[in-house]
């Protein structure tokens, strides 16, 4: 039997390290690794709780927006006032958070994922009057090689045209991300860590120009999503077909619902959202969310165990690098004590399945392009596709809903803060559901937990020695070359992981304020 050590797994965010044992050509047995410890639930106790949108966006550069929502979110609830939200101040926390979706999907298929099946040194070749293409030729004649090497090589399918056409959209793409940020901006007032999602609404004044400028950019995104992310995602599914039966995974999919369509009443779960929530297993049976269902064990994670599963409301964050039989900073989520898959794939699965707001048709029509079924998207190329169906599916409702935004309107609603509470919030981020947890006492945080999206995915086997999602993902598949394995991170990033990002503290001159060393 031979090891597979890979460290770190580049093109990913964050800090992954994944060992796969393979015996005669098969993965036998996988373990994935989060090597970076977050502790955000560590050092927000104690603050005042209106912190929580603001530093929970640090989390992540690329997702700021979704925690931003969800600690919003969850505030709200702490302070009884979600049902109070105004139309203005709900739609345009989703414009924010669907920027944020649209250029976080763009990213991850043409800079990340991508490069997995497009030979980037066609771009050595002939470019025409392409210019984007004549700019990446120049590029890489410069020998600025990163991102694009050292790569794995092999098993590059598409043609040298198709090939050329792919790199010239890898540089499109780039714009298109920085346009994405550029309209979020317009709402949102910068990005990454944008300052107007807060408690009660949003903070941002909306006016006919700011409605109009993030219209003329939503479209341009609009048309690059239409002309070019669809059609090179049918390519790459065409050439790459034996990827729909590679990669399956989890047998359960976990959606907490995105986008709110009205003011939050009764339960988390109980609401209408533009993309829906629900459990749905392999063979497309659907259930409602139940939060109370969901848990977090630690056995192989570098944490002070606290006695079995226990629910996110309730768990402690207590960090023990030197536990035995562990091999990870991130958690092992559970639904109902079952390995749960969360992602595009997972909404996708649950918009199907109710077909809302025409979800199904979308969906049928992609898929019929490579004659695949609804089953295949459990799959490399589905979660792939599912990503892309999705930021079509985001950007036509943003077009929809930028202009239900009204100038004058209230956008934020006032509100008391509790000596004592608790509050839950949830949402979807562009990877996969996301929840935070907040307890208040004596009008500061007394504890903060939260579960984002690859959490779930690239969980550590549990009590019972169940894999997590990428683990069962990755078991089981065929490694033609020991030396070579582009099969496990094909898998791997279908999944879009992020483990982690970190910031610097600095003050307002610059200077490094103190530096911490952590052993």
């Amino acid at each position: 039997m031979t090891e597979i050590t890979i460290d770190p797994v580049t093109r990913v965010e964050g800090h992954l390290k994944v060992t796969a044992k393979v015996d005669d050509k098969e993965v036998k047995d996988v373990e994935c690794s989060g090597v970076l410890f977050r502790g955000f639930e560590v050092f927000l106790k104690d603050r005042d709780p209106r912190d929580a949108q603001r530093l929970t966006q640090r989390i992540c550069g690329v997702c700021p927006s979704a925690h931003a929502t969800a600690a919003a979110l969850a505030l709200d609830n702490a302070f009884g006032i979600e049902n109070q939200i105004t139309d203005n101040g709900r739609i345009i926390r989703n414009l924010i958070l669907g920027c944020n979706f649209l250029q976080s999907h763009i990213l991850h298929f043409y800079h990340l994922a991508a490069l997995d099946y497009v030979d980037v040194t066609a771009a050595g070749g002939y470019a025409g009057h392409d210019p984007d293409l004549q700019s990446l030729r120049k590029f890489l004649a410069r020998k600025h090689l990163e991102p694009f090497f050292p790569r794995y090589e092999g098993d590059y399918r598409l043609s040298r045209k198709q090939n050329q056409k792919a790199c010239a959209h890898y540089v499109q793409a780039l714009r298109v991300r920085r346009k994405a940020h550029e309209i979020l901006c317009v709402f949102g007032g910068k990005m990454p860590h944008s300052m107007t999602i807060v408690p009660g609404g949003v903070t941002t004044t909306p006016s006919a120009d700011k409605i109009t400028s993030f219209l003329s950019g939503l479209n341009e995104i609009r048309r690059f999503i239409n002309n070019v992310y669809l059609p090179d995602i049918l390519m790459i599914a065409r050439t790459y077909d034996d990827y729909f039966a590679i990669g399956k995974g989890a047998d359960r999919f976990l959606s907490y619902g995105v986008f709110d369509l009205e003011a939050r009443c009764g339960t988390p779960v109980d609401r209408s959202c533009f993309l829906p929530q629900g459990v749905m297993d392999s063979s497309l049976n659907r259930a409602d969310t139940d939060l109370a269902k969901i848990t977090e064990e630690v056995t192989h994670s570098w944490y002070d165990d606290q006695g079995g599963n226990t629910h996110p409301s309730r768990e402690k964050t207590t960090p023990l690098r030197g536990k035995k039989q562990a091999c990870s900073w991130v958690k092992s989520p559970r639904y109902q004590g079952k390995v749960t898959e969360v992602g595009p794939l997972s909404r996708m699965l649950a918009a199907y399945v109710s077909d809302h707001n025409g979800a199904k048709n979308i969906i049928n029509s992609v898929l019929s392009e490579v004659g695949a079924q609804p089953s295949d998207l459990l799959s490399v190329c589905g979660r792939h596709a599912a990503r892309a169906i999705e930021a079509k599916l985001i950007a036509d409702a943003m077009a929809e809903w930028v202009l239900q935004v009204k100038p004058g309107v209230p956008v934020c609603v006032d509100y008391q803060l509790p000596d004592q509470a608790e509050g839950v919030g949830i949402t979807d981020a562009p990877r996969g559901a996301l929840g935070h947890w907040i307890k208040i006492a004596d009008k500061k945080i007394a504890n903060y937990q939260l579960v984002a999206p690859t959490t779930w995915n690239a969980s550590p086997k549990d009590a019972g020695n169940n894999p997590g999602p990428m683990e069962q993902a990755i078991l089981g598949t065929k490694v033609q070359d020991e030396n070579n394995p582009y099969e496990i991170v094909r898998i791997l990033r279908s999944f879009d992981p992020c483990l982690a990002c970190a910031v610097h503290a600095v003050d307002v001159k610059g200077r490094n304020l103190r530096e911490y060393k952590i052993s």
